[in-house]
């Protein structure tokens, strides 16, 4: 098994692009437009999951997207069941920031004995839930108090022995439809304090959020919920990340 993703990753010229697509979320057509829009916006992952996926349609929503050579597909578990080995990659989310066992590493025992069957690449993750604002799916389902908004000192200690423990990437997250992103200031801090990429994502559904999160420090930013509404937006969005107005 090789590193190619996680050297594409660690290897990227520009500022990160994923989108994050919940196979409960999307029919044949809308899928079609998001993946035509992705590649003319030189997307650079796709993420496949949700925390439910309470639907049959992650096998051909992953299928479908595998036919798009240019844009690696990486999937988003929101439980052990959610493996697909026509993927590329998984990111195999540890969460860090809560401290339910099931999703620290109970898991990941389920899934390993078929993780290691499906050939995918393994990307060891330290995720890290941040509040934004309101419940959200990840925490009710998680049974995990997000880490708060305001303390970035917490997120920081956090971030640091996610990566001392070995994780490969750090991933904060604000949950699906956040009321607000997760802090400039919290994720600067963190980005300091790391020698590893940094995912963000939550909350991210304007070009602002984007542009700001990115210059905080994100290697990559995920937007999800603001492309269901409006497909569009990725094509806003890639447009700062290969021009961004800041340095």
């Amino acid at each position: 098994m090789t590193n190619s993703i996680l050297e594409h990753i660690r290897s990227l010229r520009k500022k990160g692009l994923a989108v994050l697509i919940d196979p409960d979320k999307v029919n044949e057509e809308q899928l079609e437009e998001l993946i035509l829009i992705s590649i003319n916006a030189k997307v650079d992952f796709f993420l496949v999951g949700g925390s439910l996926i309470n639907s049959d349609q992650l096998e051909n929503v992953v299928t479908k997207l595998k036919e798009v050579k240019s844009i690696p597909t990486v999937l988003f578990p929101g439980n052990s069941q959610h493996i697909s080995s026509e993927a590329d990659a998984i990111l195999l989310l540890s969460l860090i920031s809560g401290r339910n066992p099931e999703f620290l590493i109970g898991q990941h025992v389920i899934a390993a004995p078929a993780l290691k069957r499906s050939g995918l690449e393994i990307l060891s993750t330290g995720y890290m839930l941040v509040d934004g604002g309101r419940q959200t799916t990840a925490s009710y389902i998680s049974n995990t108090t997000p880490l708060p908004h305001n303390k970035p000192d917490i997120a920081v200690a956090t971030a640091m022995a996610g990566e001392m423990l070995g994780h490969k990437l750090i991933y904060m997250d604000a949950g699906s439809g956040a009321d607000q992103t997760i802090s400039a200031e919290m994720i600067s801090a963190v980005k300091k304090q790391l020698d590893i990429p940094l995912i963000i994502g939550g909350g991210i559904n304007t070009p602002e959020k984007a542009e700001k999160a990115w210059q905080a420090g994100a290697d990559i930013i995920v937007i999800g919920n603001a492309t269901e509404k409006e497909p569009g937006f990725i094509t806003e969005v890639s447009k700062i990340a290969a021009e961004p107005s800041y340095k």
